[in-house]
């Protein structure tokens, strides 16, 4: 990487599953949703397409057949059928004609004994649709097909993301369960703050895509939120599965992610530890189920890398790690040594500032016990 390149990307932490080479860690199948990742080598005899300088950013060409003029091949019998149907051949994402012609199918299919949608429901369940969490799921989740979602309000909003309340509920057994649905802004009003560093050094296969990120159109900004939707979701499943105390990713679908709500079963969000004023020994119990939780993270080489008071939850005794996209590997991150430090930092001074005794948490020896942990030995 360039050496303004990377000092541009240094104040930016890196999300779990996406590597500075492109490559999306243990997710098999977000290559083929997102075309993948690569560098600028890998197009070093690439010629532009010469109707680049206007394009539909909604159409997606194959890269092989269809990128540029004048290759001659002769359609095959299937693609010719498809196109006389109105449907487009090409791989990826439809057009937006062959997209309506698709619902319009879709339509004419229907089984006109389908069970309604309950009235007080807004959708049936997106279960079949996403990606789903980590395994085995819990008792709790409900996932029968014949579910449907009800909205039940906003719990938070932000600059990125709004997290609203839903209930999924099966009318059949009666099964019912709450989950938080935390969607990334539409493309008018997202204002993501590390997406610089999320791109930096990277560049997608299709250039459609890519330039249309970088000069953030509305399609654009669609791929930057799916893309930070799929590194919070590929965090919370690594870090349920090592056992950190994250609510549990339900699924994805799209910019939507489905996880565990925290609170009252009567809709009574879980408070943030910002909002507390503990006594000394809730303190003290928080402090130490927070290290409990640092401590593993560190020993897989993981920090969260923008943790304070404010992305901890309190949920019964525990602290809960929330807001994750961000994950940082502190061994492959040039800069995960830093960000660890300052997760330290952040969380250390509310602490003393709220109560904790100072011998509990000196800042320099935990940063160098958690430094260890992750295989990274400092001098004392």
């Amino acid at each position: 990487m360039p050496a303004d390149a990377a000092e541009h990307a240094s104040d930016h932490a890196t999300p779990l599953g996406v590597s500075w080479d492109g490559e999306y860690g243990d997710e098999d199948d977000v290559e083929g949703r997102y075309g993948g990742f690569t560098d600028f080598t890998d197009f070093s005899d690439e010629q532009p397409n010469a109707e680049d300088d206007e394009y539909d950013e909604y159409a997606d060409y194959d890269d092989a057949d269809h990128a540029w003029a004048g290759r001659g091949r002769r359609p095959r019998r299937r693609a010719r059928d498809q196109d006389e149907a109105g449907l487009s051949h090409r791989r990826g994402r439809l057009t937006e004609a062959a997209r309506q012609r698709a619902l319009e199918l879709r339509e004419e299919n229907v089984d006109p004994t389908d069970v309604p949608l309950p009235a007080d429901a807004d959708r049936w369940t997106t279960w079949d649709d996403g990606v789903r969490g980590p395994l085995p799921h819990p008792g709790w989740l409900v996932t029968a097909s014949a579910a449907s979602d009800r909205e039940l309000g906003v719990l938070k909003t932000g600059k990125e993301a709004e997290v609203h309340l839903i209930e999924r509920s099966e009318s059949i057994t009666g099964a019912s369960c709450l989950l938080a649905a935390k969607r990334y802004r539409s493309a008018e009003h997202r204002l993501f703050h590390r997406d610089a560093g999320y791109l930096e050094g990277r560049r997608m296969r299709r250039s459609r895509e890519m330039r249309a990120i970088e000069g953030r159109t509305d399609f654009g900004r669609n791929l930057i939120a799916e893309q930070w939707a799929t590194a919070e979701f590929a965090a919370l499943s690594r870090l349920w599965e090592l056992g950190v105390p994250v609510p549990y990713p339900a699924q994805q679908v799209g910019t939507e992610l489905l996880i565990e709500f925290l609170g009252e079963p009567d809709g009574t969000a879980a408070p943030r530890l910002a909002q507390l004023r503990p006594a000394e020994d809730e303190l003290v119990r928080l402090w130490a189920s927070l290290l409990r939780s640092l401590h593993l993270m560190a020993s897989h080489g993981l920090a969260h890398g923008d943790l304070s008071a404010y992305n901890l939850l309190v949920h019964q005794g525990e602290l809960i790690l929330i807001d994750l996209p961000q994950l940082v590997d502190v061994v492959a991150n040039p800069e995960g040594p830093r960000f660890l430090a300052r997760d330290v930092a952040n969380v250390s001074a509310w602490f003393l500032a709220h109560g904790l005794p100072a011998e509990l948490a000196h800042e320099s020896e935990l940063t160098r016990e958690l430094l260890d942990a992750a295989g990274l030995s400092t001098p004392r």
